[in-house]
């Protein structure tokens, strides 16, 4: 069941290799089908529930896992049941789900909660579990890895990308062993407030793949570092204004780990974007400027736009 998901752009982010003396590669897995890093391991996950013959797919989620399920689903003819921590999803993930017919279920609770209810379900053999659990995610997501290698002609000096439920890590850190050519120092974004971060993708505080993700960072010579929701905005800002990369909140955490670490001038360094910024745009009512009322006068306007 494939939309076209990979192959996603490796650009350069010129401005900031200049800022941070480094040479910095944004790797956009925001431009995947559902515009998030999700879809690469749900392409397989979901053809394999079809091949299975399960009837009904089913994941907890933030939002992302959300909106990957239900669409690869369609695709597939296969129903789809979205358990959510109530009030905890970004408003464009949770109308990608609805839109193409998933079953949308409100969990009072938080995440783990909702996890745990939906692996009892799977469990029972009723219900195919697609969260990064799933084993077949992973082997998806691993292509990442490869294709950054290909690209660069050679794994990064370092990979920076954000630590929710740890899955991405873990992937990331199978896919560049599987290569063979060495892996690059892994530093993980976590936000200091896992319950209840602006983050909302990375909003876990039990992260399941914790002792693999650690495994993967640890034995790359990397880090976890914690983040503060301040030092996200700050870097979300930067990759907007300053590359033209517009993503989720959580994404930006991969560029504040880089801000906040000390890596030897000239490396490598990849960050990963995993979701782009229509995912989540109350973020933009709370961070931005609003709009300015002016006259539809080419003199009011040039006055207006006075400094901009």
């Amino acid at each position: 069941m494939s939309l076209g998901e990979g192959s996603t752009p490796l650009i350069r982010a010129n401005r900031i290799s200049e800022r941070l003396g480094l040479d910095v590669y944004l790797k956009l897995e925001s431009m995947n089908p559902t515009a998030s890093f999700k879809d690469r391991g749900m392409t397989i996950a979901v053809s394999k529930a079809l091949e299975e013959r399960v009837q009904v797919v089913i994941c907890a989620s933030t939002g992302n896992t959300a909106a990957s399920a239900a669409t690869y689903a369609a695709r597939a003819g296969l129903a789809t049941v979205i358990l959510q921590p109530a009030g905890a999803v970004a408003l464009g993930k949770l109308a990608q789900a609805r839109a193409v017919g998933a079953q949308v279920m409100e969990v009072r609770g938080n995440f783990d909660q909702a996890l745990a209810a939906a692996r009892e379900l799977a469990a029972r053999g009723t219900h195919a579990l697609v969260n990064s659990l799933n084993p077949y995610r992973l082997e998806g997501q691993k292509t990442a890895a490869f294709e950054i290698v290909e690209e660069l002609g050679a794994p990064p000096d370092v990979l920076a990308l954000p630590y929710g439920g740890g899955g991405n890590t873990r992937a990331y850190g199978i896919g560049f062993d599987e290569w063979g050519a060495g892996t690059p120092l892994i530093l993980a974004g976590e936000a200091q407030d896992r319950g209840g971060t602006v983050a909302s993708a990375i909003r876990i505080t039990e992260p399941v793949h914790r002792k693999y993700a650690q495994r993967a960072i640890e034995g790359s010579g990397g880090a976890t570092v914690t983040l503060t929701d301040d030092a996200i905005l700050a870097a979300w800002r930067e990759l907007a204004e300053r590359e033209g990369v517009f993503c989720e909140p959580s994404s930006a955490a991969s560029l504040a780990v880089l801000s906040q670490s000390d890596i030897l001038k000239g490396s490598v360094a990849v960050c990963i974007v995993t979701g782009h910024g229509l995912k989540d745009p109350r973020t933009v009512e709370r961070s931005t400027l609003p709009p300015i009322q002016v006259d539809p006068e080419p003199d009011a306007i040039a006055e207006a736009a006075i400094g901009t």
